[in-house]
């Protein structure tokens, strides 16, 4: 494999980067035991996009990921140059959404999280170098194609990162389920950045005191935590819900 290529896999994933930057596949490996539906749809948008489909045993599909769940496909991507940064990015935003992650490890959460962030129209997702997962092959098949879509930004200092959006007017709002006022009742700005840290372990103490304002998300059950990629959706659909920032609102 090349040096500037990646690969991605599962139907989700490969179906939308066909749809989104059908230049950017470079060829794609379908299973050659698959013969129903979504192998002829996935067929047919390949050659539709003129992107050269490969069938091939099974066998060599694990080989990319050692029996990894590829559904039977798998892209060969060019790998997109390192993104515009942060700060060229909030230039051209008027009401940002962001989602900022604080020890978010777990590559499936990740993926879940980077697929709510683009359903919410987020405008990007910022985390932390030494406490969070990398964009990988796991990460772009549960995105379902979110990880091409929605930049992901590793800052070295996430304190400083969050100072730097407030310089921006851009609100800090964390989400703690130890906070006293819930989601709900909190006046939420138009400008905002949404930080949730791991389940469980919360956001850092640094992190936690870098907010504006701490709300917490108001549970009915027994279960008190929710997983950070529900509890990311929550916040970021409420803060779309009042006519918040968001690319798609």
């Amino acid at each position: 494999m090349r040096p500037e290529s990646k690969v991605i896999f599962g139907f989700h994933a490969v179906l939308a980067r066909l749809r989104a930057e059908p230049a950017s596949v470079v060829e794609i490996f379908l299973d050659e035991a698959r013969q129903d539906a979504r192998a002829r749809d996935l067929a047919a948008a390949a050659e539709r996009a003129g992107v050269r489909l490969l069938r091939v045993p099974a066998k060599r599909l694990d080989g990319f990921y050692g029996g990894g769940r590829h559904q039977g496909v798998v892209a060969r991507i060019e790998a997109k140059k390192a993104s515009e940064s942060l700060d060229e990015l909030l230039e051209q935003v008027e009401r940002p959404l962001l989602l900022v992650l604080d020890g978010v490890t777990d590559p499936h959460n990740l993926g879940a999280c980077l697929r709510v962030a683009n359903a919410a129209g987020a405008h990007a997702v910022i985390a932390p170098k030494d406490r969070a997962a990398g964009v990988n092959a796991t990460v772009s098949k549960v995105a379902s194609g979110a990880a091409e879509l929605t930049p992901y930004f590793m800052v070295t200092n996430l304190a400083r990162t969050l100072g730097e959006l407030k310089e921006r007017n851009i609100w800090v709002v964390g989400a703690d389920e130890r906070a006293e006022q819930t989601l709900y009742a909190a006046d939420l700005p138009d400008s905002i950045a949404w930080v949730l840290g791991a389940e469980g372990e919360g956001m850092r103490r640094l992190t936690r005191e870098s907010c504006d304002l701490l709300v917490r998300i108001p549970t009915q059950g027994a279960v008190q935590s929710l997983n950070v990629s529900v509890a990311a959706g929550v916040c970021l659909f409420e803060s779309v819900r009042r006519g918040g920032g968001g690319s798609g609102g």
